[in-house]
């Protein structure tokens, strides 16, 4: 089953706490994945940024907009229990507690003041970022500007001359350190002549080894006939690594043969070009930068 949203946690989460005994968090994290049916997948899978595990996130965040409400209280660190305003909802036997519950407390109308809420009217939400915690509505946001920036990108390198691309490939490998210095990997580049070896550079800045390379402004999916023939022209070159980087796609039996050679191959599409231009700071600049901070329990721990 699908991770349940951290709304859907709330009831659960007030019910198992229900006993008034002091609970940690990772104990309450481990009973309700059972309670709630979740496979171990669904107990390992990662928020989108692989920040934090999906489930045990929601579940903190659940147990937050309780405290909030005062329905929870804190009783150490990674630590809480009910309250008796909690008792209280419980003996009301509600069918779900979720944001729109939680605002018939005065503490948690307070909370919310001066916030911008992401919830819909009904403290539900038909979408996914209605039903997503404050940190995931972030990455999700991040996540579709990325996504846009990175298409932007891709279509952008497809219009560019073959050799602004061939020094983009070059300036793209340099930053994730590749080829020692930007002169030596330029110098490299596109000089080797032989047939269907674009370019050669470096694989560390010391050169212990060499890696070949070939980039092409492919449109159409890039099959195994191509990757097969790269795989030759290394064989000549008694190379035993190298990266075939396009502007397209690479087929399913393109990428099943380079995992079944002995040679390394790198497949590297459009898309995940893209995605690295951005992460190495490629054609791209930096507008602003959001610090998203937590508390630090250390700090207090003497308190």
């Amino acid at each position: 089953m699908a991770v349940p949203d951290f709304q859907t946690i709330m009831l659960p989460l007030l019910v198992y706490l229900g006993d008034g005994a002091e609970h940690s968090l990772a104990e309450v994290i481990e009973v309700l994945g059972d309670r709630m049916g979740l496979s171990p997948e669904d107990k390992k899978e990662l928020l989108p940024s692989e920040s934090d595990v999906k489930f045990d996130n929601r579940v903190r965040w659940a147990a937050f907009y309780l405290r909030k409400a005062e329905l929870v209280e804190r009783t150490g660190r990674g630590r809480i229990r009910i309250t008796e305003r909690g008792r209280q909802v419980l003996g009301t036997k509600p069918e779900r507690i979720n944001i729109r519950f939680l605002r018939q407390f005065p503490e948690f109308l307070e909370f919310q003041q001066g916030t911008r809420r992401t919830e819909s009217e009904d403290g539900v939400g038909t979408t996914e970022e209605a039903q997503a915690t404050p940190e995931e509505t972030l990455e999700a946001s991040y996540l579709n500007l990325r996504r846009t920036l990175a298409q932007e990108l891709l279509d952008r390198v497809k219009k560019c001359p073959p050799k602004f691309f061939e020094k983009l490939v070059v300036d793209l490998l340099v930053s994730m350190g590749y080829g020692g210095s930007r002169k030596d990997a330029g110098q490299a580049i596109g000089q080797s002549g032989d047939d269907g070896i674009d370019g050669i550079i470096k694989e560390d800045k010391l050169g212990l080894d060499v890696v070949y390379l070939q980039a092409k402004r492919w449109e159409a999916t890039v099959g195994r006939p191509v990757v097969q023939a790269f795989a030759g022209s290394l064989e000549g070159q008694r190379a035993r690594k190298g990266v075939l980087i396009t502007t397209s796609q690479f087929s399913q039996e393109a990428k099943d043969y380079v995992s079944r050679i002995e040679k390394k191959i790198i497949l590297l599409g459009g898309e995940e070009l893209a995605q690295l231009m951005i992460d190495h700071g490629i054609g791209v600049a930096e507008v602003r930068t959001y610090s998203v901070r937590k508390m630090d329990l250390d700090y207090f721990e003497e308190e």
